[in-house]
């Protein structure tokens, strides 16, 4: 049976119970701290009375817990993300609310974490199980691969910090004022001060010498070696790369302590993440980015000019600018090739992104691989009726010669439609008109707009309705003005 939707319900009475329960409370306990009747606490913790104020304020101070902590949006992203999981045709026959499902998510996040660890875990199996047979049809020999995937939970990780590291952004601009870099002078810049105070040399490397690698650091010689292949600010980047791996590392661990990483492999990847982010806090330094990307109007051609750096690299540091009191425009982002494979995800926006399915076909981020090079505008709906305005364009990345393979990415960027007169890009654009406006999806599963001729699955929303006398554009979409239907 298809996840029913009921009506909106306050989500903090799952959060009390819970917060209620952890401290081996009964409610006639909780009710006499509170200054309530059993009764009445019993109506809150039942989602059928409101939480007040005031009660919510003595409920912070009584438990220790910050009064954010009972909506976040880490909450929304995990109802969102058991929604999409519990959406397979595997939870088909069972009985599942969107109410159940929020209810998971804030009575127990653990479990609900758990759920989605299981999930991936089947997915994982499910397509250890397709590559077997397809391997055993082949005759090859076969090799299993694991469950937990670190970019998962590094991205979860990005997202959970808001893509906002405070301690790295300190730090970039400590080393930048010691090495006294200016946008002029980065390159030569790092590299002196890469010698004058660590001692590491760096050499840039013919091709056939070091084919395949862009960047090495040989720690016995204290030798960096850049790929003679990489232009000038991508070098820049990698020489900034190895300067927080060199300086930065205790911070960088401890920061990756404190994140829910299970595996050496996820805190391996985002020790790679966080010395990227510090790159690029080095090369785009905070206030002097913001200052200019307001000025600029977010225009990220003419922001990657002055900063010398690349498209994606401009794009991602406009998702970092959450400083509070400080803040740009909040972005969401995301990286995909031409097979719908999400490399890169982050959202500040509010936007969700399909995480166990394919993502919706109408983002323009597909359609920028028809024109590369060229910046694609969209103004798009989901299907809560928020509005969002996004951009999106196809980046080559740095590879080898004229023998080697040039893959090509695409970038999406994107901000609610309230935000978007503060982007170049919207100039010229009626961000007001409904026909301006694309109906774009998370993923097939979870849209219920039937009439779209782009439609791959069936919604689990909609009881699917097949017309053997009637063929439309797509077989799952719904054929309006048809006759002789049931």
């Amino acid at each position: 049976m298809p996840l029913r939707q009921t009506a909106e319900a306050p989500r903090f009475g799952a959060k009390v119970r819970a917060l209620r329960r952890r401290e081996a409370l009964s409610q006639v306990q909780l009710a006499d701290k509170l200054g309530v009747s059993p009764s009445y606490l019993n109506l809150i913790e039942n989602n059928r009375r409101p939480l007040p104020a005031n009660l919510l304020i003595k409920l912070a101070q009584l438990f220790s817990v910050d009064v954010h902590s009972f909506a976040t949006d880490e909450d929304a992203r995990l109802v969102a993300d058991l929604t999409e999981a519990f959406a397979d045709p595997l939870f088909e026959e069972q009985d599942l609310t969107s109410v159940d499902v929020r209810e998971l998510a804030v009575a127990s996040p653990s479990a609900a974490r758990a759920v989605l660890s299981l999930y991936r875990a089947y997915q994982a199996a499910r397509s250890s199980a397709d590559d077997l047979s397809s391997r055993l049809s082949d005759g090859e020999e076969l090799a299993s691969p694991g469950a937990h995937l670190p970019s998962e939970e590094v991205t979860d990780f990005i997202q959970r910090s808001s893509n906002h590291f405070p301690d790295l952004e300190a730090a970039a601009e400590a080393i930048a004022s010691r090495a006294k870099l200016t946008s002029e002078d980065l390159y030569p810049g790092l590299i002196r001060y890469l010698e004058k105070h660590l001692g590491i040399e760096v050499q840039i490397a013919r091709w056939g010498s070091e084919r395949g690698v862009l960047r090495r650091y040989d720690p016995h010689r204290k030798l960096l070696v850049l790929s003679e292949l990489l232009p000038t600010r991508s070098r820049t980047f990698q020489l900034a790369h190895q300067l927080a791996v060199m300086t930065q590392g205790a911070l960088i661990d401890r920061i990756t302590a404190e994140a829910r990483l299970t595996t050496e492999e996820s805190r391996g990847l985002a020790r790679v993440t966080l010395a990227n982010y510090f790159a690029g806090a080095v090369l785009m330094p905070y206030a002097a980015f913001l200052e200019a990307a307001k000025q600029e109007r977010y225009d990220i051609d003419v922001l990657g000019r002055r900063f010398r750096v690349g498209f994606e690299q401009v794009c991602h540091r406009l998702t970092t600018l959450r400083r509070p009191g400080a803040e740009g425009v909040p972005f969401h982002m995301m990286r995909i090739d031409v097979a719908g494979n999400i490399s890169k995800r982050f959202s500040a926006s509010g936007i969700r992104f399909a995480r166990f399915s394919g993502a919706c076909p109408r983002w323009n981020v597909f359609s920028a691989f028809l024109t590369p090079g060229m910046i694609r505008i969209q103004l798009s709906r989901m299907p809560d009726a928020k509005e969002y305005f996004c951009i999106a364009r196809t980046i080559q990345k740095d590879s080898g010669g004229y023998h080697s393979q040039h893959p090509v990415q695409a970038i999406g960027l994107g901000c609610r439609v309230e935000h978007a007169r503060e982007l170049v890009y919207s100039d010229g654009i009626d961000i007001t008109s409904p026909d301006t406006c694309v109906p774009v999806g998370v993923t097939c599963r979870l849209c219920e707009r039937t009439d779209c001729e782009q439609r791959a699955l069936p919604s689990l929303k909609v009881p699917l309705r097949v017309d053997e006398n009637v063929r439309g554009v797509s077989l799952y979409a719904a054929v309006h003005g048809a006759r002789g239907r049931s």
